[in-house]
Formats: structure tokens, sequence, C-alpha cells
């Protein structure tokens, strides 16, 4: 409740009324539903990112996470992105992904980079199978690093995804070898984020780390953001989530429209990330790649 003063005393000469003659006033802040909390959030992660770090980089690993984020980079920048659309190619993406990247990345006008991963040879050998495959990401990553001197990387990770990524910050510091050291995060606090990464090392920037999988798809739908047909249920079958074809396996459902999906979501017990072999090795395995620079 706030109060006008009215000022005008009897007399005309505006002589300053009691507080027992304020009027109260009721002012009323514009309402703002879930979805548009979560996107002025996120924008506000992606303009600080853009203002505070030297060279940044978007993440683009052609799921619907990273379509969203790309998405709301668009809305933050007034159409284009400012900064490169970094994917980190295994070789081993399902063909309808990099039909939807070859198209999306020029109808978007993406500075897209390119860049690929070295053969499993390169990897930890003592990791399990699908961890070593998917390590080969965090090597690549590592190469374009070099490559282009990122001191910042934007990451389409979510809390809600995965136990490891539960613990990141949003603006995550990484060591000079892209380690991560989750005993050693910064506080952020009112939104008070630290953009200064030691020098040779990087941030990786999470504008989407508060949002849900069901976030996701309601965004998408309010939003029409165009999407991989994996996703959508076939011969009852669909993708919950999208990595490396030789270690992702779709899971049983007949969601074969977005608002078929958040029905499901509202009733599964079935984990987002069952498809990938990943989660179902050894106990550490995903941690250690984390620690190792995974994203």
């Amino acid at each position: 409740m706030h109060l006008l003063r009215t000022d005008s005393g009897a007399d005309g000469r505006g002589s300053r009324s009691p507080v027992s003659e304020q009027i109260p006033v009721a002012l009323t802040a514009p309402s703002m539903d879930h979805l548009d909390q979560l996107e002025a959030q996120s924008v506000y992660i992606f303009r600080e990112a853009f203002g505070r770090l030297k060279k940044i980089a978007l993440l683009w690993s052609l799921g619907k996470d990273s379509n969203v984020m790309i998405w709301l980079a668009r809305k933050a920048f007034f159409g284009r992105l400012p900064f490169p659309a970094l994917h980190v190619d295994t070789g081993k993406k399902f063909p309808e992904m990099y039909r939807f990247r070859d198209h999306y990345g020029k109808e978007w006008d993406l500075d897209l980079r390119v860049e690929p991963c070295p053969p499993i040879d390169a990897v930890d050998p003592t990791l399990p199978p699908a961890a070593r495959s998917a390590a080969r990401k965090t090597e690549g990553l590592k190469m374009a690093l070099a490559k282009y001197g990122f001191d910042g990387l934007i990451a389409g990770i979510r809390r809600d995804e995965e136990a490891t990524r539960a613990k990141e910050r949003v603006f995550s510091p990484r060591g000079l070898e892209g380690n991560w050291d989750v005993r050693d995060q910064p506080p952020e606090f009112w939104d008070h984020f630290n953009a200064s990464p030691p020098q040779g090392a990087h941030l990786r920037i999470h504008p989407i780390l508060h949002w849900t999988e069901a976030d996701i798809w309601a965004y998408t739908k309010r939003e029409n953001i165009p999407i991989i047909p994996l996703y959508l249920s076939q011969n009852g079958k669909r993708y919950r989530s999208l990595g490396d074809q030789d270690i992702t396996n779709p899971v049983n459902s007949t969601a074969s429209n977005i608002d078929e999906i958040l029905a499901e979501l509202e009733q599964t017990k079935v984990p987002e990330r069952a498809g990938r072999a990943l989660d179902h090795e050894t106990e550490d395995a995903f941690e250690r790649l984390r620690v190792a620079g995974y994203l």
C-alpha cells in the first residue's frame, strides 16, 4: 500500500498536510505468469553474461533444451544472437538432428561453429563404455576452447534433470583444464553472479537452470518453437532426451503432441534420462564426467 500525500492546505498556499490526512492509494503490480517469470530470468542471465564476459558462445546440442535457449537468446538480443552457436559434434547424432541443425542454423541466422570430437582412443579408458563415448564431447569442447579462446560457454542444463547438475550455479567457474570443483562454487545471493574467471579459464553460464522438463515443453508450445520429431511417439515409443544415436534409447510412450507430453509428465515416474545408457552405468560415471568438464 502506498500513501498519496495531499499538499494543499486550507489557505491554498500548499502547506503540508498531517499524516492523518494522507489518502491511501493501492498500486497493483502487473501480473506475470510462471512462463513469463522464467523467460524474464533467463533473458536477464543472457544479458549479464554478454555484458560482463569478453568472448562467449552458446553450446547448441540440438535438443529441446538448447533449442529453447536459442529462442530465449534471440529474444534477449532483439532477434539475433550476438555470439556464436557452438555444436561440439561427435558425428553420432540422429539424422533428424543434423537436418534440424542445418535448416534452423540458416533460418535463425546463427553464426554456427561445428567442431569435431577426437576418437574414442583419446579419452579415459577406465570409464565405462557409454561414459567413455560421451567423454569425447569433453575433449572436443576443450579443443574448441583452445581454438577460439572463449571465456564463457552458455549451456542448457537444468537442475531437475540429473542429481549432479542440481549442484550447479548459474555462473559456474571452470578450471584451466575445464574441470569443475563442486565444493568450491561462489554463492549467488539476490542474483549477484561471479563473472570473473581466472586467466585462461572460463565460466559455464546456465540460463535455464531453474526450469523443469514440463516448463520446457509448456514454453515450447506457447512460443511454437520447432522440435525434432523424435520427441513424439512413433509405434508406442519416443525419446525424452536426445544424445548420440548409439547410447540413447526411446522410452515407452503414446504422447504424439506437446499436450500429451505434458499430461504424460504429470503421471510418469520414469526419469527424463531413462533412455541414456550413460545413466545406467557405474554410480560415479556421470559425476566423473562432470568434474572433468562434461556438459
